[in-house]
């Protein structure tokens, strides 16, 4: 790295005030908008996942045939991996909607660093 906090291969290097950013109302709609998304997810996720054990624990209502031979227990087991899938696909395509919040951030607070200077 140079004396002007530039790094060997042309990229320079930025400080960031991160109060401000975390103060700034772009990351609180940011930190908002990955929860609401989130939270809902994970809680759908665990109920998901516990209900199997839980039921084919203490009940026996997944015990019953659904079609032919295979019962509820191996359709609910199936349903988590495509439960999984789904829930990935979805987080993967909202994530390019937070990446384009969080680099709004940080290019606004770049912006404001260099303005300071």
């Amino acid at each position: 790295m140079d004396q002007n906090g530039k790094k060997e291969n042309g990229e320079r290097r930025t400080s960031f005030d991160y109060e401000a950013i975390a103060a700034s109302s772009k990351f609180r709609k940011l930190i908002s908008s990955k929860k609401k998304l989130i939270i809902p997810m994970t809680i759908l996720f665990l109920a998901f996942y516990f209900a199997l054990p839980v039921l084919t624990s203490y009940t026996k209502i997944l015990n019953k045939p659904a079609i032919g031979d295979i019962t509820w227990a191996w359709l609910f087991a199936t349903a988590q991996f495509i439960m999984t899938w789904i829930l990935c696909t979805v987080y993967v395509k909202k994530a390019a909607t937070f990446d384009h919040l969080a680099e709004e951030v940080l290019a606004e607070n770049t912006e404001k660093g260099e303005q300071a200077k």
